[in-house]
């Protein structure tokens, strides 16, 4: 919607008609100027002719001993609008009010490729996390690090508290501090200006120890992903595993189902059940500067 700015403009100017009521004509100064010789008194205007089938009235004239004052000049040609009268008023284009500028362009997104980011992604095993994480941080155009949850927690030799063994008060425990210790890293890179992102298995059903927990440890700028590809796709993957990452077909497809309630949580969603590692960091990238545009609620 415009706006009118400042008083409204005067109508405009017809031949045949004075001034608009309210606003005061040219700036008139009766007399001769100081030093300027008087101009003669001009002789008797003849009066006009009378209109066809209109009697012949008295002359209306000006009062006797007074000059006539001559019929104001209209030129045929309009006045530009950015051109001043003598008066040095600039006159507007007559009709709709003056609009207000225009504003300016919005700015543009910040590209994600060149931009210092705090990325968390989360997934089930066998998603492929670590791989499209250590991926996008190799390839990407600013420092960046890749902070696995897995490597850190593996950090502990002598005593690791393996969840396959069965969940307890020291697996939990250990991955409480290997997500603390994440986030301290996390912070140490951003404040150095190197971008960073994490992988971990946080399950929507337990926010406030994963999620919640990721934001107060690295910050409430931290981004979001979800990558879940099809359950043969993670069960496939998964066999291919060695060691204590490796995982039962039960556990894997209880893991995928609970993953399944980021659906509807807002979070943007990457299923990579047909992209390889490149292709789904490059649409990482672009997820990111959606998420840049519109960050998520989480």
């Amino acid at each position: 919607m415009q706006h009118a700015v400042g008083s409204p403009l005067p109508p405009p100017h017809q031949p045949g008609h004075g001034p608009a009521a309210g606003w005061p004509p040219a700036a008139h100064h009766p007399g001769p100027h100081p030093g300027a010789h008087p101009a003669p008194a001009p002789g008797p205007v003849p009066p006009p002719p009378p209109a066809p089938g209109h009697p012949a009235g008295p002359p209306v004239g000006p009062a006797a001993g007074h000059a006539p004052v001559p019929p104001p000049q209209v030129s045929a040609v309009p006045v530009p609008p950015s051109a001043p009268d003598a008066t040095g008023h600039v006159r507007l284009p007559p009709g709709a009010p003056v609009a207000m500028p225009a504003p300016p362009p919005a700015q543009a997104v910040p590209d994600p490729t060149v931009t210092t980011l705090a990325v968390l992604l989360i997934g089930p095993a066998g998603a492929g996390k670590t791989s499209v994480a250590r991926h996008w941080a190799e390839h990407r155009r600013v420092p960046t690090a890749h902070i696995s949850l897995d490597d850190v927690r593996e950090w502990v030799r002598s005593g690791f508290a393996n969840p396959q063994s069965g969940w307890n008060d020291n697996s939990e425990a250990q991955y409480r501090l290997a997500r603390r210790t994440c986030g301290f890293a996390a912070r140490n890179f951003l404040a150095n200006g190197i971008s960073c992102i994490l992988d971990d298995a946080v399950f929507p059903d337990r926010p406030v120890v994963g999620l919640g927990g990721w934001k107060r440890h690295v910050g409430p700028g931290l981004l979001p992903v979800v990558l879940l590809p099809g359950l043969d796709i993670v069960l496939e993957r998964n066999a291919e595993r060695s060691g204590n990452r490796r995982l039962t077909d039960e556990e894997v497809a209880r893991i995928h189902g609970r993953m399944a309630g980021w659906y509807g949580s807002g979070l943007p969603i990457i299923d990579n059940s047909q992209l390889d590692i490149p292709t789904t960091a490059h649409v990482l990238d672009e997820v990111l500067a959606r998420a840049i545009a519109s960050p998520p609620n989480w």
